[in-house]
């Protein structure tokens, strides 16, 4: 028997030595012609085979292949397709350089078609955005914005114009993971949510996943919108920016060394403040940001990038009242080449969101924010043309600072106090593998192990029973208890400790070239948690660690899917169905105070959440006319019932819960979401560009009675969340002019006149409910914040 298996190891070793050396490896990096930018999902194809692979983050490929002559095809949106024979008899490098097609030149035709890599692929639930379709879309006051551009997507909504953040599948604006050049963004507004923090001239890539979420990522139970900042022009100095009515940006990139070192540097400020004197109007509110990067490539198997961000907005009543808020990030990036299969990237990263209040009329300052140091190393495998696996560890140390009062002035009476600051960290390994089984069936699946540790603190209520919300069986109402005493645990110690195993997995099966299914389940574990009451959070708010009180959401989902691309790829179709459970979603007694609370768990209760609904995508993809249709049917909803019956002097206890324990709607509920937009190009000097977007209204509350006390007339209300906002409906319209361009002239521009809300719809943002002082009778005030808003702006580059 030993012998035996002697044999077959041997066997087996020489099948694979003999395996092997009929198989190479092309590997290399696609860059653009006039910039050395380097390119991400970028297809190369090799259609006899149908088989091919895309470049990663940083621009990278590499496709192990058998010894033989063959077509290969470069193609990526936007871009000349390059074609090429290539003779594969030993393992080579082979970069590629991409010219824009917006200058045509006579190309290769290759008769068969490309195997369509977007079908067989099993990543699903994920939409891509480029920057140029950014900048088309209309938008409030003729700022081109991420945010408001990802809004069209199906299962993407967010609660009503001015509102902050965004809402995926029925999730909560915390439950996103937003990366800026792999940083956490906490806060992605400026101006209440008027604007995004995200310069768009500055994002080389977008992608949001809504499901199917790879390994890679984890720390948040509802997205992941993962944002790439440009490089950097090696080859040329470029300016470019936008002069607009409210806010102006510019952005400058060159070589520091040609061919091997760039520079990038982006700056936006809003100054419609400026204005306001003239009006005699004493308050201040705009925003500034900047965004840096540079990166060198020190040889074929070594690259460093060096990025940051730095954002802050200001909003003040007089000097009197002073809110400044924003984020700050940086990242040093290393690119290591192991091998031709083997691609690593190390990143130390630094995330800060600052949250401040000046208060001279009472004589404080308010500081807040939370911030985190990231060590992170991935590693990307590709073993064949067949199997990729990527790897990888990462470490995050979290300080929270939930406020500080500070006296602003010596005359000040207010005494200097901290609330308690909390310190955790969370580490996470993951393994994600990317598998063709057969030509017709491929994998994607993996593990993320997480470890969260809520560290010591130097004070840390204690409850009798360890129950911080008391509940009152004869008012039936839930109430903050008082801690019975109060201790102290070194930073060092752990108060509390969560192991989480988050399998994903998706699969796609292809039916012909032209469609395909594939389906998904993902589990994700979320150790962090934004405490807000409101349906769009304010800058106020403040995030808090999982611990002794608060467990980490988990969420389980499913989905499943068909896609279609008709024709020759002229027009495409998704469709796709889900359902998410989240387990431990925090909800709020009613009479919750969040804000300066030191005793934070004394007014949240752990809940559930769950979501479930169908999306549906229509894409146009070529022509002169493009665009897309999406539609969004779903329901999001959340219960927390009562905990287990407890005695208090020898009655029974039994509890309510919240809303009676059942179901209702979340905030950010909204039945049917059509987002319709379109693109028509007429010449080269005009194109056309509007959307449409319709919603059911969101959840509020209305008053279902009132009683008398005291001459006073005061409302009551019913259960949370069972009336609605009436519909919420608009019309965007835009138009591009660029002026016929002067070859002898570097200078290009163009102008872009937007009107915003086109037939002036009143949407209504909320319904107050006052009494009419003239007829005493009591009346419904709708506010709405934007009507018609018409914009110009000048986009110029040189």
């Amino acid at each position: 028997m030993a012998r035996f298996l002697k044999v077959f190891l041997a066997f087996l070793f020489i099948s694979q030595i003999s395996f092997a050396q009929q198989r190479f490896t092309l590997s290399g990096t696609v860059t653009e012609a006039s910039s050395n930018e380097t390119l991400i999902g970028v297809t190369i194809a090799f259609p006899e085979l149908k088989t091919g692979v895309t470049t990663n983050e940083y621009g990278f490929y590499s496709i192990t292949l058998p010894e033989g002559e063959y077509r290969l095809q470069v193609s990526y949106l936007g871009f000349q397709d390059v074609v090429q024979d290539v003779s594969l008899s030993e393992s080579m490098k082979m970069n590629f350089q991409m010219e824009e097609s917006a200058e045509l030149l006579q190309e290769v035709i290759v008769t068969e078609d490309v195997e369509k890599m977007d079908i067989r692929k099993p990543q699903m639930s994920v939409n891509a955005m480029s920057a140029e379709t950014i900048k088309k879309i209309p938008v409030i006051l003729g700022e081109a914005d991420v945010i408001k551009s990802i809004l069209l997507l199906p299962g993407v909504t967010n609660a009503g114009e001015g509102a902050s953040g965004f809402n995926v599948r029925g999730g909560a604006v915390d439950q996103n993971l937003i990366l800026l050049d792999e940083a956490t963004i906490f806060n992605s507004s400026h101006l209440f949510g008027f604007f995004s923090v995200f310069n768009p001239d500055a994002i080389k890539d977008l992608k949001l996943y809504k499901g199917g979420i790879p390994a890679r990522y984890g720390g948040r139970v509802s997205s992941v919108l993962d944002i790439f900042q440009k490089e950097g022009n090696s080859k040329e100095f470029k300016v470019n920016g936008g002069i607009g009515a409210v806010a102006s940006r510019l952005l400058v990139e060159g070589p520091i060394k040609k061919n091997k070192a760039a520079f990038l540097i982006g700056g936006r400020a809003s100054y419609a403040h400026l204005f306001l004197p003239l009006f005699d109007i004493d308050n201040t509110a705009y925003f500034y940001d900047l965004n840096t990067k540079l990166n060198y490539n020190i040889n074929d198997k070594n690259s460093i990038y060096l990025s940051g961000y730095f954002g802050r907005d200001v909003f003040g009543i007089s000097e009197s009242f002073v809110n400044t808020y924003g984020n700050a990030v940086g990242n040093f990036r290393w690119n290591h080449l192991f091998s031709d299969k083997l691609f690593s990237n190390l990143s130390l990263i630094y995330s800060d969101y600052y949250y401040g209040l000046k208060l001279d009329f009472v004589g404080f300052n308010w500081n807040s924010g939370i911030q985190n140091f990231n060590v992170k190393y991935d590693l990307k495998h590709y073993v064949s043309d067949k199997l990729q696996v990527n790897y990888g560890i990462n470490d995050i140390y979290y300080r929270f600072n939930p406020g500080e009062i500070e006296p602003s002035n010596s005359n000040s009476g207010i005494i200097e106090e901290r609330l308690t600051q909390k310190y955790a960290n969370e580490f996470a390994a993951y393994v994600d593998i990317e598998h063709d089984i057969t030509e017709k069936l491929s994998l994607n699946y993996g593990l993320r192990f997480s470890n969260f540790i809520r560290l010591g603190q130097s004070e840390l209520n204690v409850y009798e029973n360890d129950n911080p919300v008391d509940f009152d069986p004869d008012l039936l109402i839930y109430k903050a208890a008082d801690p019975i005493d109060v201790t102290s645990i070194k930073k060092s110690s752990s108060l509390s400790t969560f192991n989480n195993f988050e399998p994903r997995i998706s699969l796609a099966y292809t039916i012909n070239d032209q469609s395909s299914f594939k389906a998904s389940y993902t589990r994700l574990a979320q150790y962090l948690h934004l405490l807000s009451n409101t349906s769009s959070p304010t800058p106020l708010d403040v995030w808090t660690p999982s611990g002794p009180f608060t467990k980490p959401q988990l969420l389980d989902q499913y989905a499943m899917g068909y896609f279609k691309n008709i024709g020759s790829g002229e027009y495409s179709v998704e469709t796709e169905i889900f359902y998410k459970d989240i387990q431990n979603r925090i909800d709020y007694i009613d009479g919750a105070n969040l804000i300066a609370n030191n005793a934070i768990e004394s007014v949240i209760l752990n809940g559930e959440a769950r979501a479930y609904g169908l999306e549906l995508l229509l894409r146009k993809n070529e022509g002169r006319f493009q665009g897309w249709l999406a539609y969004t049917l779903s329901k999001s909803e959340q219960r927390t019932p009562g905990r287990t019956s407890t005695a208090s002097n020898g009655i029974s206890a039994n509890e309510i819960g919240i809303n009676f324990g059942e179901w209702y709607n979340t905030p950010y509920d909204k039945t049917h979401d059509v987002s319709l937009y379109g693109s028509y190009e007429l010449n080269s000097k005009w194109t056309f560009n509007s959307n449409f977007i319709f919603q059911t209204g969101q959840p509020t509350n209305y008053p279902v009675g009132r009683f008398n006390f005291q001459d006073l007339s005061v409302p009551y209300y019913g259960l949370r969340n069972s009336e609605r906002l009436p519909t919420y409906h608009r019309l965007d319209l835009s138009a591009t002019l660029t002026p016929k361009k002067n070859t002898e002239k570097k200078w290009q521009g163009e102008w872009v006149f937007s009107i915003y809300n086109a037939y002036n719809r009143r949407n209504a943002a909320s319904i107050n409910f006052r009494r009419n002082t003239d007829t005493r009778e009591n009346e419904a005030v709708r506010t709405s914040i934007f009507g018609i808003v018409p914009a110009v702006t000048y986009n110029f580059k040189f």
